[in-house]
This record gives C-alpha cells, sequence and structure tokens, in this order.
C-alpha cells in the first residue's frame, strides 16, 4: 500500500492542469475528485465520517460524491498529491476487507485515473496478485459486477475466473471489471466483452 500511494502521488504531481480536470473512470469525477477521495480515509475521524453519513441521510454513495467535491475544490493540486505521500504508511482499511480491500482502493482509484488519460502504468503483477485472488461473490455483488456466462482471462498474469465465454485483457484491466469499472473499447478481447466497455 505504502509503495503505491507514493508512486501514484509522484504520477499525480506530474499531470498537466488540463489533465486534472479530466474525466475518469469514476462517473461524474474529474482526476482531483478521485485524487481528493483516495485521501478521505486519512484525514476525516470516524467522528468526522459519522457525521458526514448522517448529513447524507445514511448513503454513503452520497457521503462520498458530497465530501470529494468539496475536498477537491478546497485544496490545490499540491496539497492532494502530498495527502497520499505523507499518509503512505497509514494503516485505514475500509468497513469491509482489510488491507485486501485498502490496497484495492488505492490500486484500482489510480487506474480509474491513469486509463482514461492513456498513461501506460503498470500495476506491479504482486500487487495485481493479492487483488484478483480475492475476487468473489460478495465483492462482486459490492460492485454490481454480473460475470454470469462470463470467464475473465488475464493475458499477462496466470489467472482466471468465472466459467463461460473467455474475456482476455490485462489483469488490470480484468480487475477493473471486478470492481465494476467500464473500460474505453479495444482493450478487452472476445465474445462478451462489450458488456464490460463503454458509459
Amino acid at each position: 500500500m505504502a509503495a503505491e500511494r507514493r508512486e501514484l502521488a509522484d504520477l499525480f504531481e506530474g499531470l498537466r492542469d488540463d489533465q486534472w480536470n479530466a474525466p475518469t473512470l469514476c462517473a461524474g469525477w474529474r482526476v482531483r475528485e478521485v485524487v481528493a477521495h483516495m485521501s478521505t480515509g486519512f484525514r476525516l475521524s470516524l467522528p468526522a465520517t459519522l457525521g458526514e453519513l448522517i448529513r447524507a441521510r445514511g448513503s454513503l454513495h452520497r457521503m462520498t460524491d458530497r465530501v470529494a467535491r468539496r475536498d477537491a475544490a478546497a485544496h490545490s493540486v499540491g496539497e492532494l498529491c502530498a495527502f497520499l505521500r505523507d499518509n503512505a504508511d497509514h494503516r485505514w482499511t475500509p468497513p469491509v476487507g482489510g488491507h485486501v480491500a485498502a490496497l484495492g482502493h488505492d490500486v484500482v482509484h489510480g487506474l480509474d485515473v491513469t486509463v482514461p488519460l492513456g498513461l501506460d502504468r503498470r500495476v506491479p503483477a504482486d500487487r495485481l496478485r493479492v487483488l484478483l485472488d480475492a475476487t468473489g461473490p460478495s465483492g462482486l455483488r459490492f460492485f454490481g459486477v454480473d460475470l454470469r456466462g462470463v470467464r475473465l482471462c488475464a493475458a499477462d498474469l496466470d489467472w482466471s475466473y468465472g466459467s463461460g465465454a473467455e474475456v482476455r485483457g490485462s489483469a488490470q484491466d480484468l480487475l477493473l471489471i471486478t470492481f465494476g469499472r467500464r473500460l474505453p473499447p479495444g482493450r478487452l478481447h472476445g465474445g462478451p466483452s462489450s458488456r464490460f466497455t463503454g458509459r
């Protein structure tokens, strides 16, 4: 997790102003909202988080969206990058999933930025392996992913999941599918691949 956060902080610091305002794989969020959201767990105490959740009438989605937009507007890009780097060793974890879920949070949100920007960042295979090996029905349900009749097959890693018609792609692109993301066209191959591309 620490290495992922430091590497992403370095990458984000090198982005141009127009890239900070570009759309991401997180619908409705620009790069600056995604990066602001990535550090929310470091910056908000548990009481503050609960207060935000109450203000959002119990909706985690409304809460994260409002906080990300507020913090993206309130902080400079330098501050947003510093939040990640300065908290690289922070032991924050999401409410469920422990450290694997925390790693997934960082890796997937990093890809939410780099994929639509066309940046060729390759997530190290050991991090991808941890996350892909944790793929299971409960996580897929949480992210609204329907893999019925589909077998995901990584082209660059010895990993597959599911049964049925093959969808092939890079391990990190398949990871994005398991987290409910839709990919730009041309990144996946196989009959059912169109189910997982486009907006």
